[in-house]
Parts: C-alpha cells; structure tokens; sequence
C-alpha cells in the first residue's frame, strides 16, 4: 500500500507535470464514415515487474486465413466520447475521492471522433476476432489472419515465465486509428497458462460481490468479509486499489500508446476480464470500447473511484444469454465459476449492451462453456442473425440497462475487524 502522505505528494507533484491529452482526430460533418483496414503493429505485455513492453511486428511471413476470408475490414460511425482536459486531472479527483472521501468537480470535454459501427454485424465479427488472437500466437491453429497483409510477429511477452497482461496493437495503414486488443481470463476451468493466476486474481477483485467469499473453504483474495452477509465497503476499495491489478497497469499502457501515436483515434477491445479492463480503460480516457462477454464492470469503475463522464455510451458490451458470466449467475458453491475458484458476480454494465438471446432463439443451455470468444465468433456473429434481420438490422439494438441490481443479499458499510 502506498502511505497517504506518499500518495498525496505524488499527485501534488503531477500538478506540475501536466500531461495534456493528445488530440483526437475530430471527425468534420462532412466526412463520410470510412471502412477502415487493420494491420498488426505491435504486441504488448507485462512483465513479472509490472513493466509495460511492446515489440514492433516485422514485415515478414504471410498467414493464412483459417476460413479462408478476409473480414477484418471495420465499418465506422461518429460518435460523442467524453474525457477531462488531463489524465493529471482525473488522476487527482480520483485520489481525493479514495483517500479523503471528496468529490472533485471536473470539467469534461467533448469529442465527435471515428468509432466502430457497433450496428454492423461485420464489424462486431471483426472486432471479435481481435479479441481472439489476444489469448494466442500466429502459430495456434485458433489465431485469425486479418488478410493479405498480415505479417509474422516475435513471441515476445509469450515466453513460459510472462504472467501478466498481454495484447496486440492493430493499426491502419495510415495510423489514423489505433486498436489495443486486451486478453482476457485464460480459462475458468482446467489449465490456463502462466497468466491464469494473476486472471484469478483480477477476475475476483474486480467482479466478486465481497472479495470473492463464497462459502467457508475459500481463501478470499482480501479480508473485507466481516461474517454473514456484511462486507466492509473501506476494505473492498483499499483492497482494489492495493492489490496488483491490471488497471494501472493498462493506464500505463495507454498512455505509452498515446505517445506512439499522438495524433491516432484509439479503440478499445477485449473478451471477459480483457473486456472489463477496456471498458474501464475507455471510461477513463474516453475512447470508444467494444467489450465481449464481459463481467458487470459498474461496480468496479465505483470501487475504483473512476470519476464518471456525463455519458459512458462509448462503451458498448456484447454478451449471448447462454452464457452466465455477464449475467452474473454462475455463482453458488455448485456452479462452474466456483469449481474453478472463480466468483463472478456482478450483471451490471456501463455504456450500452447488445445481447444476442440465445436462449430462446437457438435453444441453448445456459452453461459456462458457451463462454469463450470463439462460441461468439463462429456460432453467433458468424451468420446473420435472424431476429433482427427480421426486423431490419443487422445485430440487436444496444441499449442501456436500466434499473439493473446486483450483490442485493450484501450489506455493505463501516464494519471494522
């Protein structure tokens, strides 16, 4: 934990390192909504010592397709995002709402910039597909070309040893808009690689109710469960801001990513906890997001002390019915989530959600392995989808949720040890 008055002197300090947002390639009215072609830049990762490392992405051997198409054209539209005139700012009314309980009032700037056509079943499809090579390399027969001019890249943060967050970087042609795809969970259940730890980890701080208690057996990942239903809220915050998370760690990132490319529109993707981290990443800088399958993010952003935007609608979550995770039901001492060491319980999003009912169109059981991106990528995006074809459009209409409720049976409050 870093000592208050430690904390409170660095965010004095930043006062007079005011690091200004690069600007966003403002769309004019006149502009036409471009489709926009990806290439791969760069991969990222972290080290075991929280230290951010890219490597740049020769040109060199060529992949093939596995279903031989090339989809990873991206239709855009223009949309409004939100963000104050510094990350200084932010940083600074974020630490006085954690450390002295204060609101600060920020004054919010506002964009029209290039996002992804969230109403496109393409681009959805292609975005998807990203989120997929996050988890694997060229090699893996589960890696997606995005076509012609997708060339080799060095396995560099994929060695045996790297248990931290990894990605890629896509860009087009003209650098004009970036994509930084984020990975996920590595699997809820059986193996997962040197990251599955530090996934656990986050998984549970970031989307657990209290700490991930769930019965008697388990050892939580922070002391804030005070018996029976009672959680003490103190606790959980410090907790989310103490531990290691990934959040710091992909501001970092972003803002290494800014530096690279100042002039660029940056895009935001991720599946499950890569998908809550992009979500929470976009509220914080105010860049549209796309997020699958992800865990309700809400509670997170509050427990973070994120200063909130006038409108999250930047942010948009993709999730099916059959899958329990962004639902918030795979939950119970009997549940899959749990066998895995997994408490997965919060439902409710930011921004706007376009959920595919699979559960009554398709027949589908509701079932933790319908989870994985490439059950969304090849049973659910892969065709159009018949009910909103029927009415006239290509994918559900994204909407907000209102009135969502979650973590109801906790009582949350001042209950010290």
């Amino acid at each position: 934990m870093i000592p208050t008055t430690l904390a409170n002197f660095v965010v004095h300090l930043l006062h007079f390192w005011r690091y200004d947002w690069p600007a966003q390639a403002v769309v004019t009215p006149a502009n036409d909504n471009p489709i926009l072609n990806f290439e791969l830049r760069h991969q990222h990762a972290v080290s075991s010592t929280a230290r951010v490392v890219f490597a740049d992405v020769p040109a060199a051997q060529i992949y093939t397709h596995r279903d031989g198409r090339t989809p990873y054209q991206v239709q855009t539209r223009r949309i409004i995002t939100h963000r104050p005139s510094s990350f200084c700012e932010y940083t600074e009314a974020r630490m006085r709402s954690i450390r002295q309980a204060q609101s600060q009032i920020l004054l919010w700037g506002d964009s029209e910039v290039i996002g992804p056509d969230v109403e496109s079943r393409e681009t959805l499809l292609g975005l998807a597909k990203m989120t997929n090579n996050a988890y694997v390399e060229p090699e893996d027969p589960y890696w997606y070309d995005l076509g012609d001019d997708w060339p080799e890249h060095y396995p560099f943060g994929w060695e045996p040893d790297a248990d931290g967050f990894r990605g890629y970087v896509f860009a087009t042609p003209d650098n004009s808009t970036v994509i930084l795809s984020i990975k996920g969970t590595s699997t809820i259940v059986g193996g997962g690689g040197p990251t599955k730890k530090k996934d656990k980890l986050n998984d549970n701080l970031l989307f657990s109710c209290c700490c991930a208690s769930v019965d008697w057996t388990w050892s939580t990942v922070c002391g804030c469960h005070r018996g029976g239903w009672k959680c003490d809220q103190d606790c959980v915050e410090e907790a989310l801001v103490e531990e290691s998370l990934f959040y710091p760690i992909g501001t970092n990132l972003y803002n290494n990513l800014t530096y690279m490319y100042p002039d660029s529109n940056i895009w935001l993707t991720g599946h499950s906890l890569g998908g809550g981290l992009a979500s929470l990443l976009g509220m914080t800088f105010g860049v549209p997001v796309v997020a699958f399958e992800t865990s309700g993010d809400k509670l997170a952003a509050e427990r973070l002390h994120l200063p909130s935007p006038p409108s999250t609608n930047h942010i948009t979550h993709v999730y099916h019915t059959a899958d329990p995770i962004p639902q918030g039901v795979c939950t119970g001492v009997f549940s899959t989530c749990a066998l895995g060491g997994y408490a997965l319980e919060t439902r409710c999003h930011m921004g706007k959600t376009i959920v595919y009912d699979t559960v009554s169109n398709l027949s589908w059981s509701v079932d933790v392995r319908t989870h994985p991106i490439l059950t969304v990528i090849e049973k659910v995006l892969s065709e159009p989808w018949a009910p909103s074809v029927e009415i006239g459009r290509e994918v559900p209409e994204a909407t907000a949720e209102e009135d969502c409720v979650e973590c109801y049976s906790w009582e949350f409050g001042d209950f010290p040890k």
